[in-house]
């Protein structure tokens, strides 16, 4: 179980209200440190023509949300670093006019999310319309994960829609001098120091009892253009009649989450993501803590790790909701030892940071599934240039995925699914050792589950 917004944070001063939170901390600096870059992307299908004078003003909108920042490092090497505001420009925006090939959808799609993107230096998001030769045009929004998650990002995807936007009141980037920053982040250490203390003592017990884990070699970092070969992913999306979705949840004595987690279990398990002790299959289980508009917390989630067989669920969903019910419970009620040690993080090192995140989402020791269900989401969403697109998908990539890096790993599977208005959507991206990991490949997996349970719907 991980608890990713932390333990309650010591403030100091009037200078702290820009303070970036632990967590997000501790993912920025994890991800630098092993070479590699969490975004999502959200993707809009228009089967209608698109108003590109609404997508600016969506695009102008963005800046008046949760997007409209950057962070800010410390100049003290174990400060905490700090949000800042991403003034407006026009250089993260990629209107097309030229179709492409119907075929070149996705590959157009991941071209996107390879754009030049930074949360530190910006643009830390980058939004994109392309043309098809069939008379379909794509949307993209590329959102570093550093910046928000998913439902932070769905909020100001909202926000945008409606012009509903505000400001953040951050301070712009450079701001302070250096000293004015080594200042004030003195001050801040101080205001942390107790919360440090008692973490210190808790980072020695952990560390005795996770020595295994802690004690393996650092993961490897991956930089492009070093001899280690990037690779992109197979994305396959479908879109699945909502009535359709929950009359079958129903049927198997479910949800549309136990669902969504069942699913997920069985697709893992055709995709070789069982466990080979007991054939159980783990899903990572992001769940938002976000209170409301005011959070402005970037990754604000517990994440429940959840583990069922997944050889009856086409049947019988009582094992994944089951497991989902424990483990949420157990999310919100037992501290993970790992988590709370985050008050540490701008003392550890960018290749220690690398090595605890191994240890915590247990890549290592497991095969986990990342699957993210999002709901009922506001058809706001889908409006993105004022009138609702056909389809909205949306996935977490790794930019800049390596082999080296996914062999390590054992593998990638993430699944993201959501319902807005009458349509169930999930896209599912895997990277499994040992297989073809192409989108065709997917796609027939993926009909394959689909008939397991007796559903059907459109892929994409």
């Amino acid at each position: 179980m991980t608890r990713l917004d932390g333990p309650a944070e010591a403030v100091s001063g009037s200078d702290a209200g820009n303070v970036v939170p632990y967590a997000d901390q501790a993912l920025f600096l994890a991800l630098r440190g092993a070479g590699q870059e969490a975004v999502m992307q959200g993707l809009w299908i228009y089967r209608h023509p698109v108003d590109l004078d609404g997508v600016r003003r969506f695009h102008r909108n963005l800046f008046g949300t949760l997007l409209a920042r950057r962070i800010e490092s410390s100049p003290l090497p174990f400060g905490r670093h700090r949000w800042v505001s991403q003034p407006f420009t026009d250089s993260n925006l990629d209107l097309a006019d030229r179709p492409r090939s119907r075929d070149e959808m996705y590959t157009w799609a991941d071209e996107q999310v390879e754009l030049p993107l930074d949360p530190e230096w910006g643009p830390a998001w980058r939004l994109g319309v392309q043309p098809f030769d069939d008379g379909t045009t794509m949307v993209s929004l590329v959102v570093s994960h550093c910046v928000a998650d998913g439902a932070g990002s769905f909020m100001a995807i909202a926000q945008a829609s409606t012009g509903a936007t505000r400001d953040l009141g951050l301070p712009p980037a450079g701001a302070r001098t250096r000293s004015q920053g080594i200042r004030e982040d003195l001050r801040q250490l101080r205001g942390d120091l107790p919360e440090v203390g008692r973490t210190l003592r808790r980072a020695a017990k952990v560390a005795v009892g996770r020595r295994a884990e802690l004690g393996r070699p650092a993961p490897e970092r991956s930089v492009p253009g070093t001899g280690s070969r990037t690779v992109r992913m197979p994305t396959v999306s479908v879109f699945i009649d909502a009535t359709q979705w929950d009359s079958r949840a129903q049927s198997l004595g479910g949800n549309s989450f136990s669902l969504v987690a069942g699913f997920a279990g069985k697709l893992a398990a055709r995709l070789h993501r069982a466990r080979a002790s007991d054939g159980a299959v783990t899903l990572m289980l992001p769940v938002s803590e976000r209170a409301d508009l005011d959070d402005t917390g970037g990754n604000v989630v517990t994440i429940a790790n959840v583990s069922f067989d997944p050889a009856l669920v086409a049947t019988d969903l009582s094992g994944p909701r089951t497991a989902i019910r424990e483990g949420l419970k157990n999310a919100r009620e037992v501290p993970d030892e790992m988590v709370e040690l985050l008050p540490l993080i701008p003392f550890v090192p960018k290749r220690g940071i690398a090595r605890i995140a191994d240890a915590t989402f247990g890549f290592s020791t497991d095969l986990p599934v990342s699957c993210s269900n999002f709901g009922v989401l506001p058809p706001e969403l889908t409006r993105v240039d004022g009138t609702p697109a056909e389809f909205l998908s949306f996935r977490g990539v790794d930019r800049h995925a390596s082999v080296d890096n996914l062999e390590r790993r054992r593998g990638v599977m993430t699944v993201t699914s959501g319902q807005i208005a009458d349509t169930m959507t999930m896209t599912v991206i895997s990277y499994q050792p040992g297989m073809e990991n192409s989108r065709a490949e997917l796609c027939g997996i993926l009909t394959e589950t689909l008939k397991d349970f007796g559903l059907s719907g459109q892929i994409v």
